[in-house]
């Protein structure tokens, strides 16, 4: 039985829509949602900083996060990406049929 989940990833707000589209169009994801502005602060090589970001949230199914992971290194602005997954406790079954079908099977 699949399994679904959402990962997560935050980036610069200018490269949110065309990293969606990228993994998207590769079928890792059937759909991306993109929060245009949250603001994040964190700690990067000794400085604290304050920044707005976009963030992603990315629908798939489980047995592919390790190639939409791949996909995102390969992809992101950022030398350290945000992944972070999330399982999918309980969907509408319409829903995740949706899922299962715009995206990779393998």
């Amino acid at each position: 039985m699949p399994e679904f989940v959402i990962a997560l990833t935050t980036c610069p707000i200018k490269s949110g829509v065309e990293l969606a589209r990228s993994l998207v169009e590769k079928r890792l994801c059937a759909c991306i949602n993109i929060i245009p502005k949250v603001t994040s602060i964190y700690h990067w090589k000794e400085k604290l900083v304050v920044d707005d970001e976009a963030l992603l949230l990315m629908k798939t199914e489980r047995r592919h996060i390790q190639l939409l992971w791949e996909a995102v290194k390969e992809l992101h602005p950022y030398e350290v990406p945000e992944y972070v997954v999330l399982s999918i406790v309980w969907g509408s079954q319409d829903y995740l049929n949706w899922i299962l079908q715009n995206i990779v099977v393998q």
